[in-house]
């Protein structure tokens, strides 16, 4: 008996994250995740404890930017449980990203008390390519305020923003000087 290939029609997947703010690394899992699932929808967690770079409002406003004119790709915001959330909006997938072994056992404890919490809720987790396997979104944040560029880190969108929260020119990090292009 042949094996039949399934796939849910309309299938939704929740990339949830802090994005403060989205890096290629991020673009990268998305992009893994449409060959995958039909559509993604990156889910910003709003923490009162944290203390963000970008306000909510502004990471929707640079994620919607980023993904200007992808039918399949949306943003939200969500606080609580992530497995009621991803019910809520009709997900039976969170996609979750692991640049490296550290971010595993993390992440493989908080997919098995997802599926204790919603049995009907799988995680599946996805490697960015080697190049955003370093990448983070702290780092890119330090790199910049400290004076490196950060144009093959990030997309167009966050340069600008990053260059106009430390009012410092695109591409030239927060020391206002330009690195040899």
């Amino acid at each position: 008996m042949a094996l039949m290939k399934t796939r849910r029609r309309d299938s939704l997947a929740v990339f949830p994250g802090s994005f403060d703010p989205i890096t290629n690394g991020h673009l990268d899992i998305v992009e893994r995740g449409l060959r995958v699932f039909d559509r993604v929808r990156m889910a910003i967690l709003v923490n009162a404890d944290k203390k963000p770079l970008f306000s909510v409002e502004e990471r929707l406003e640079i994620i919607r930017e980023a993904y200007r004119g992808n039918p399949r790709v949306d943003v939200d915001t969500f606080s609580g449980l992530l497995v009621d959330y991803a019910e809520r909006v009709g997900a039976s997938v969170i996609i979750r990203g692991i640049r490296a072994i550290s971010d595993f056992e993390y992440e493989f404890q908080m997919a098995l008390m997802n599926r204790r919490l919603n049995p009907q809720i799988e995680t599946v987790f996805m490697m960015p390519a080697e190049s955003y396997s370093y990448v983070s979104s702290r780092l890119v944040k330090e790199v910049f305020q400290l004076g490196g560029r950060v144009t093959e880190l990030v997309p167009p969108v966050v340069e600008r923003r990053l260059s106009d929260k430390y009012a410092a020119p695109v591409g030239a990090g927060r020391s206002g000087r330009r690195e040899r292009e």
